[in-house]
């Protein structure tokens, strides 16, 4: 079976032999030098000064950093289930709420920001996607998080990048809270999160002081002493240190960056041209997302059943009327091709389209072209 879902995505060999190892202790020299290792290769893809790795789903470092960075109201961008998480967060906090609710297909902007800001001076912290992967939607976080900083930069910009840390080059100029997963471009089984911080956050955090486990000041203290407060992640830890290891293996992150993109945008380039539609009206690079009210969920059962391909739904009210596309981590080229060829054969048994072999062809031009 052929896992393209994105979050879990496959985890390579290297990495779980990496993660096969006899267990170490978490309170040793040797798993302090493999943290360290993880922390600082982090810091370097991310730029941002501080790293912190949670044992818990991305939804635990959202929880902190809603809880940690905002004092007096938040703002949140609802374009999707990810983006709804954040607003039902403050609420479980009593924590006074402003949401841009928008379609999942379509992206906020900078203007409506700060239209909200102007309107409610109280905000002092705004949380976002940069990719709502419900739908698959990029948002325009690099635009959005210079305009928050130039109305106000003690304004706290706190960014879900679940989907799309390790995927492309993320512009961490204005944003104070990026939050990562371990289930995504990592390529690691599920259950570690990441929050890299800007000397902002870091200032915030050490002064505020929130929470017991999610308590980002005792995390600040340990793991800048290369431990953690709690149990760590230990093989999730090592099996990151062997993810950077095979990046560098294989050009570094920003040949992984190169290769992710044009994958991203031959599979849309391909599978547009056999007549499919692409759903949201700004595309994330992390996964390719089609809308087809009709037929959507008998494609994906006919992918899993005839050709061995899990695919990914929609949720709530989209749940039978899109797949999701994987284009995070390191994919070979010859097994996106195997993707695009199911699905145009795929249409061909529904009866949708004739198969003629259209998305490989496409596919190969747009991304060796």
């Amino acid at each position: 079976m052929l896992l393209f879902t994105p979050g879990p995505t496959p985890v390579p060999e290297a990495i779980r032999t990496a993660m096969a190892r006899p267990i170490i202790h978490h309170r040793t020299p040797e798993f302090e030098a493999c943290f360290q290792r993880a922390r600082e290769s982090l810091k370097q893809i991310l730029k941002l000064p501080e790293v912190l790795l949670l044992a818990s789903s991305g939804s635990g470092a959202m929880e902190a950093c809603v809880r940690t960075f905002c004092a007096q109201k938040l703002l949140s961008v609802n374009s999707g289930k990810f983006g709804e998480r954040f607003g039902k967060i403050a609420k479980a906090y009593q924590i006074p709420l402003t949401e841009i609710v928008h379609e999942w297909d379509t992206p906020t902007n900078a203007q409506e920001i700060l239209q909200a800001l102007q309107k409610e001076p109280e905000i002092d912290a705004v949380c976002m996607q940069i990719c709502e992967s419900s739908g698959g939607l990029r948002h325009p976080i690099e635009e959005i998080a210079a305009a928050i900083k130039g109305f106000n930069p003690q304004i706290v910009v706190i960014v879900d990048a679940i989907t799309a840390m390790g995927v492309e080059d993320i512009d961490t100029t204005h944003i104070d809270a990026l939050i990562g997963g371990s289930q995504k471009a990592f390529m690691l089984p599920p259950a570690m999160s990441i929050i890299a911080l800007s000397p902002l956050a870091v200032r915030l955090a050490e002064q505020r002081d929130v929470g017991f486990y999610f308590n980002l000041k005792t995390e600040l203290k340990n793991q800048q002493a290369n431990t953690t407060a709690w149990t760590a992640p230990i093989s999730l830890v090592i099996g990151l240190v062997a993810y950077f290891e095979e990046v560098e293996r294989l050009g570094g992150i920003t040949k992984i960056y190169e290769q992710t993109q044009k994958r991203a945008l031959a599979t849309q380039k391909a599978l547009q041209g056999i007549g499919l539609k692409i759903y949201p009206k700004a595309p994330a690079l992390a996964m390719t997302t089609i809308f087809d009210v009709d037929n959507a969920a008998a494609i994906m059962k006919l992918l899993k059943k005839d050709f061995g391909l899990t695919l990914a739904g929609g949720q709530d009210r989209l749940k039978t009327s899109i797949f999701r596309i994987n284009h995070m981590g390191i994919i070979p080229v010859y097994e996106a091709l195997w993707v695009v060829n199911a699905i145009e054969m795929a249409l061909d048994r529904l009866r949708i389209r004739s198969f003629d072999g259209s998305a490989n062809r496409i596919f190969l031009q747009a991304y060796y072209g």
